[in-house]
Protein backbone atom coordinates (compact mmCIF):
# COMPACT_ATOMS: atom_id res chain seq x y z
CA UNK A 1 0.00 0.00 0.00
CA UNK A 2 1.42 3.37 -1.03
CA UNK A 3 0.99 6.12 1.51
CA UNK A 4 -0.47 9.39 0.35
CA UNK A 5 1.20 12.56 1.49
CA UNK A 6 -0.82 15.31 3.09
CA UNK A 7 0.11 18.92 3.64
CA UNK A 8 -0.21 20.45 7.08
CA UNK A 9 -1.20 24.03 6.45
CA UNK A 10 0.23 26.98 8.38
CA UNK A 11 -3.38 27.85 9.27
CA UNK A 12 -3.79 24.50 11.03
CA UNK A 13 -0.46 24.83 12.80
CA UNK A 14 -1.12 28.35 14.01
CA UNK A 15 -4.70 27.37 14.81
CA UNK A 16 -3.38 24.71 17.17
CA UNK A 17 -1.06 27.22 18.80
CA UNK A 18 -3.67 29.98 19.08
CA UNK A 19 -6.54 27.80 20.29
CA UNK A 20 -4.29 26.05 22.79
CA UNK A 21 -2.96 29.35 24.11
CA UNK A 22 -6.43 30.87 24.38
CA UNK A 23 -7.79 27.83 26.22
CA UNK A 24 -4.84 27.82 28.62
CA UNK A 25 -5.34 31.53 29.27
CA UNK A 26 -8.98 30.85 30.18
CA UNK A 27 -7.93 28.11 32.59
CA UNK A 28 -5.41 30.41 34.27
CA UNK A 29 -8.04 33.15 34.45
CA UNK A 30 -10.38 30.68 36.15
CA UNK A 31 -7.83 30.01 38.87
CA UNK A 32 -7.20 33.72 39.42
CA UNK A 33 -10.93 34.41 39.66
CA UNK A 34 -11.37 31.56 42.12
CA UNK A 35 -8.63 32.99 44.33
CA UNK A 36 -10.88 36.05 44.58
CA UNK A 37 -13.79 33.70 45.38
CA UNK A 38 -15.55 34.57 42.13
CA UNK A 39 -16.82 31.04 41.65
CA UNK A 40 -19.40 31.61 38.92
CA UNK A 41 -16.99 33.69 36.83
CA UNK A 42 -14.27 31.06 37.30
CA UNK A 43 -16.56 28.28 36.18
CA UNK A 44 -17.57 30.35 33.13
CA UNK A 45 -13.87 30.66 32.20
CA UNK A 46 -13.49 26.89 32.44
CA UNK A 47 -16.46 26.40 30.11
CA UNK A 48 -14.95 28.96 27.72
CA UNK A 49 -11.57 27.22 27.85
CA UNK A 50 -13.15 23.83 27.22
CA UNK A 51 -14.94 25.17 24.16
CA UNK A 52 -11.73 26.65 22.75
CA UNK A 53 -9.78 23.47 23.52
CA UNK A 54 -12.30 21.49 21.47
CA UNK A 55 -11.35 23.62 18.45
CA UNK A 56 -7.67 22.76 18.91
CA UNK A 57 -8.46 19.12 19.45
CA UNK A 58 -10.51 19.04 16.23
CA UNK A 59 -7.45 20.12 14.26
CA UNK A 60 -5.34 17.42 15.88
CA UNK A 61 -8.04 14.80 15.32
CA UNK A 62 -8.12 15.67 11.61
CA UNK A 63 -4.45 14.75 11.25
CA UNK A 64 -4.67 11.63 13.41
CA UNK A 65 -7.61 10.44 11.30
CA UNK A 66 -5.78 11.09 8.04
CA UNK A 67 -2.75 9.18 9.27
CA UNK A 68 -4.94 6.29 10.39
CA UNK A 69 -6.26 6.22 6.82
CA UNK A 70 -2.72 5.70 5.51
CA UNK A 71 -1.95 9.31 4.69
CA UNK A 72 1.18 10.82 6.15
CA UNK A 73 2.59 14.29 6.54
CA UNK A 74 6.02 15.77 6.85
CA UNK A 75 6.17 17.15 10.36
CA UNK A 76 8.31 20.19 10.93
CA UNK A 77 9.42 22.06 14.00
CA UNK A 78 6.35 24.33 13.90
CA UNK A 79 4.00 21.35 14.07
CA UNK A 80 5.97 19.89 16.96
CA UNK A 81 5.75 23.29 18.65
CA UNK A 82 1.98 23.38 18.08
CA UNK A 83 1.56 19.88 19.53
CA UNK A 84 3.64 20.94 22.52
CA UNK A 85 1.26 23.84 23.15
CA UNK A 86 -1.75 21.56 22.86
CA UNK A 87 -0.38 18.92 25.20
CA UNK A 88 0.59 21.53 27.79
CA UNK A 89 -2.93 22.95 27.67
CA UNK A 90 -4.41 19.48 28.09
CA UNK A 91 -2.18 18.97 31.14
CA UNK A 92 -3.34 22.29 32.61
CA UNK A 93 -6.94 21.17 32.02
CA UNK A 94 -6.31 17.83 33.74
CA UNK A 95 -4.86 19.54 36.81
CA UNK A 96 -7.38 22.38 36.84
CA UNK A 97 -10.17 20.42 38.51
CA UNK A 98 -7.89 19.43 41.40
CA UNK A 99 -6.52 22.93 41.74
CA UNK A 100 -9.99 24.48 41.76
CA UNK A 101 -11.13 22.03 44.43
CA UNK A 102 -8.11 22.92 46.57
CA UNK A 103 -8.65 26.65 46.06
CA UNK A 104 -12.29 26.33 47.11
CA UNK A 105 -11.15 24.55 50.28
CA UNK A 106 -8.58 27.28 50.93
CA UNK A 107 -11.21 29.97 50.40
CA UNK A 108 -13.50 28.13 52.80
CA UNK A 109 -10.78 27.91 55.45
CA UNK A 110 -10.14 31.64 55.04
CA UNK A 111 -13.84 32.28 55.62
CA UNK A 112 -14.35 33.61 52.10
CA UNK A 113 -17.58 31.68 51.56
Amino acid sequence: MVEQAIEISPEDIFGLIAFSGDAKASYHAALHLLRENKIEEAEAEVVKGDSILKEAHAIQTKFVTLEAQGKSAKVGVLMVHAQDHLMNTILVKELLDHMMTMQKEINNLKGMN
